[in-house]
């Protein structure tokens, strides 16, 4: 009786929980010049919603990206597809960080689905790269961000 009382009061205090906010820094990794790329996240639990997105790390992709704000001013973004492209000389290659999302999240853990939908060269050719997300601030066992 006491497991079932104190389970019901977990589930109780994790239903009350006040919402908190992520910070989700999305990288990618290519030997190639990146011009232009494009990625859709979502969380496959729905307990996210998408609070607003920021630049990466690289001075040829200096503004923030291309999304849908509406979406996201409106509190209606459970899943984003962000973008951008430049047209400057000198573009980004190697590992670098591409954007940062901010997320609410209320109501339980959830289960962040990153899909790469394309990334191209200067002249448009889609080249070949890896994406990743992680939570801000985290790094690896060499003290390198991932």
């Amino acid at each position: 009786m006491k497991r079932l009382a104190v389970l019901m009061l977990l589930l109780v205090a994790g239903a009350n929980a006040a919402p908190r906010f992520q910070a989700l820094e999305i990288w990618i990794e290519t030997d190639q010049p990146v011009a232009a790329w494009q990625f859709e996240i979502r969380d496959a639990n729905g307990f996210t919603t998408i609070v607003g997105v920021e630049n990466g790390d690289s001075d040829a992709f200096g503004d923030a990206p291309y999304y849908d704000r509406d979406a996201v001013d409106g509190g209606n973004a459970e899943r984003i597809v962000v973008a951008d492209y430049t047209l400057a000389d000198d573009l980004p290659s190697g590992h670098f960080r591409l954007a940062t999302v901010h997320v609410m999240v209320d109501g339980g853990e959830p289960e962040f689905e990153l899909t790469l939908v394309t990334v191209t060269d200067g002249d448009g050719r889609r080249i070949d790269a890896s994406i990743s997300v992680r939570e801000a601030g985290m790094q690896d066992h060499n003290g390198r961000q991932p």
